[in-house]
């Protein structure tokens, strides 16, 4: 792990994982272009050489670096001091303190956590992505994948959402790339296929009774036409260009997965994902990749079956597998949040805010995912930094205030907490003895 303290803060991260080859996502700092090194800020303020390079090496991942160069394979531990360091500039302050508190409470040296803390206390934080890596060339490039016109398929579930379907289907009519089919498979009850013949569009049409999501693209996916698969919602919204765009991206960086940028309606992309980037996340409510890539890393796994976490999962599969994916804030789209159907209507929209007060929480498929990429450990982690500011209700969670009255909250309903907890450990455990359940593209 480049820093040993992201263990606390980031515990289930892409970027936590070597991938199968061994390698690490992190750049060999020596290996940097000038062109990059020259965007980039040394911080001489930390106790080692090394622990500056692995800075260094932090910012052009969190800048945007997308470039081929040697990864890191091994990382040496760094002093306690330059942990805290690392901490201080990358997070809030309050994680450094929950960081502490984790330190002491494990059986480090208090003396030698306590001065490291202090001493680090003039550090400034720095935002993520604040000096984002520029592409000049994006605008100007010759595009041969435009010219090419290759066949696309976009794959959209649905259920109990004609309404918002309705727009995004329109917003499909406006496309600036022509060469597509929609696949929908519609789970809806009661089930109206003539909905579907308002639209000037090559709609595949499947029917599917069982209110299953990962089957619904799964289906689609072994049904698609297309050597490229799009992959959308029935309630976001997109722009003209969002087909062209993503194809764009594939084309210049070389890549096989557009992982796109999804921001709420009346909100704007979110700063720290408004440039090009290693993606570190994957949604399947806006993306494209090129079919052969289930070929290579299977199917979606129906572990997650009406459940949250199956669309991370498959992109930590592609992330391990070493297949190139691309954060790519340009074919972004917007989340309407729709208040009805879909996974709001299975009763698990929100992964760690139960509908039910004995429900378990996180919902098992979450920590099922921990489980088996990152251990139990890790897991424990995640639990520790989640489930305390989960206690808030979802449109809440940005606001410090009530998240820390949601710590509170939680110590005051502790047994009740951790019975939830239990029963998703209990419940996941099953999952992991069961095992995945994907599926191979025939």
């Amino acid at each position: 792990m480049l820093f040993n303290f992201l263990k606390y803060l980031q515990p289930t991260h892409y970027f936590q994982c070597y991938r199968t080859n061994g390698e690490s996502i992190f750049p060999i700092m020596g290996k940097l272009p000038d062109t990059i090194l020259n965007q980039l800020i040394p911080d001489t303020h930390y106790l080692s050489k090394q622990a500056q390079a692995y800075d260094l090496s932090w910012q052009a991942i969190q800048s945007g670096f997308v470039g081929e160069v040697p990864t890191y394979t091994v990382f040496e531990a760094l002093s306690t001091r330059d942990n805290y360091h690392f901490i201080r500039k990358y997070f809030h302050p309050a994680w450094v303190l929950y960081v502490l508190f984790l330190r002491l409470v494990s059986f480090h040296n208090p003396v030698k956590e306590i001065c490291a803390w202090y001493t680090t206390r003039g550090i400034k934080q720095v935002q993520f992505g604040s000096r984002p890596i520029c592409h000049p060339k994006w605008q100007t490039y010759d595009y041969h994948i435009l010219k090419n016109c290759p066949k696309v398929s976009v794959i959209i579930p649905t259920l109990n959402r004609y309404e918002h379907l309705k727009a995004i289907l329109q917003d499909l009519e406006q496309q600036d790339y022509k060469n597509f089919e929609i696949i929908v498979v519609d789970q809806s009850t009661p089930f109206d296929p003539s909905f579907y013949n308002a639209f000037n569009l090559d709609i595949q049409l499947i029917r599917q009774e069982a209110k299953a999501l990962w089957l619904a693209r799964n289906t689609a996916v072994k049904r698609a036409k297309g050597a490229l698969i799009a992959l959308s919602e029935d309630d976001v919204r997109i722009q003209p260009d969002w087909i062209s765009n993503h194809l764009k991206c594939l084309e210049y960086f070389k890549a096989e997965v557009s992982a796109g940028v999804f921001y709420p309606k009346g909100k704007s992309i979110p700063k720290a994902r408004s440039f090009f980037a290693v993606a570190s996340q994957f949604a399947t409510g806006n993306a494209m990749l090129y079919k052969h890539v289930f070929n290579t890393v299977g199917l979606f796994d129906r572990q997650f079956e009406k459940q949250r976490m199956g669309d991370g999962e498959f992109g930590l599969r592609v992330y391990l597998s070493g297949i190139k994916s691309i954060s790519n804030p340009i074919a972004s789209c917007v989340d309407v949040k729709a208040s009805t159907g879909g996974l709001r209507e299975l009763g698990s929209w929100d992964a760690f805010r139960p509908s039910k007060f004995f429900a378990p929480r996180p919902i098992p498929s979450v920590l099922y995912f921990y489980r088996r990429y990152f251990g139990n450990g890790a897991a424990r982690l995640a639990l520790l930094r989640t489930i305390p500011l989960s206690i808030v209700p979802y449109q809440f969670k940005k606001n410090r205030s009530l998240l820390i009255l949601g710590g509170i909250i939680s110590v005051l309903f502790l047994p009740f907490v951790c019975y939830q907890v239990y029963r998703s450990w209990h419940l996941s455990g099953k999952k992991l003895k069961q095992g995945p359940l994907i599926d191979v593209l025939e």
